[in-house]
């Protein structure tokens, strides 16, 4: 029995509101994902940024086999109270968990408490998929894409991207929206697997939260108008018709294989 610590990205009003329209919040959509391949888990979620007693209840940090960070609606340069309080988080738990996979949010979070840098894209956006990811030779050896083929789409939702790796970092894998779309980095006692994406969301969720943000979406020129909207949900609704949940998901199997 291993025991796992989630941490939950997105502020308790974000969660709240996902709740009351009937959207699972990304922790509990990583759960189910973590369920998909075993119950053999004890699990234990905590929230930075709203839960005031986030070092009383992780005080042996320690006992933890492993760490998933997942998404967030947040960007890190806001510089905000609750993401300063993830960021202080983060850093503790660098130096006592051994393992660590941050996905999306968590990436940034990861990078950052390392030293690394992360601004707004500078090619875009990913919209509920990312297209054509390759990863390059590194990844190949890494156990992350361990059977996972070298050019995929996956779910994917982020406007902001790692510009400066942490010290002695490696690029795992790119697009051409991110160069980095996967990352290993270690610190004094974590070893850290990093992705700019979404194996444990599904395509589905992804366009539930497009026609949920729908009115955002079109306000900040996600897109250009809703015809295009409808368009690009299109897009993500084809790749369903052709996807493999294994496939999808592989990265997520390999670092519970891993740890």
């Amino acid at each position: 029995m291993k025991n796992i610590l989630l941490v939950e990205g997105n502020l308790r009003e974000v969660n709240q509101e996902f709740t009351d329209n009937g959207i699972k919040t990304h922790t509990e959509s990583l759960r189910e994902s973590l369920d998909y391949f075993t119950n053999n888990l004890l699990i234990d979620t905590v929230n930075p940024s709203s839960d005031n007693d986030i070092f009383n209840k992780v005080k042996d940090l320690n006992k933890y086999d492993g760490l998933i960070w997942g998404g967030s609606s947040l960007n890190i340069y806001s510089d905000t109270v609750e993401i300063r309080r993830q960021i202080d988080f983060m850093k503790e738990c660098q130096k006592k968990v051994k393992n660590i996979l941050a996905i999306c949010w968590g990436l940034q979070v990861a990078v950052t408490a390392a030293g690394g840098e992360v601004q707004k894209g500078n090619n875009g956006a990913h919209r509920g998929i990312a297209h054509e990811i390759t990863i390059n030779s590194d990844g190949l050896k890494h156990l992350l894409y361990k059977d996972k083929i070298q050019n995929f789409n996956t779910p994917a939702f982020n406007y902001d991207e790692v510009v400066t790796l942490p010290k002695d970092a490696i690029l795992l894998s790119s697009n051409k929206v991110n160069k980095v779309m996967g990352l290993n980095f270690k610190t004094e006692v974590s070893d850290i697997w990093g992705i700019q994406y979404h194996p444990e969301i599904t395509y589905e969720k992804m366009v539930t939260l497009i026609n949920f943000r729908k009115e955002r979406l079109l306000q900040n020129k996600s897109f250009n108008n809703e015809e295009d909207m409808i368009s690009h949900i299109k897009i993500i609704e084809d790749e369903i018709k052709i996807s493999n949940k294994d496939l999808r998901m592989r990265e997520l199997r390999n670092w519970l294989n891993f740890i």
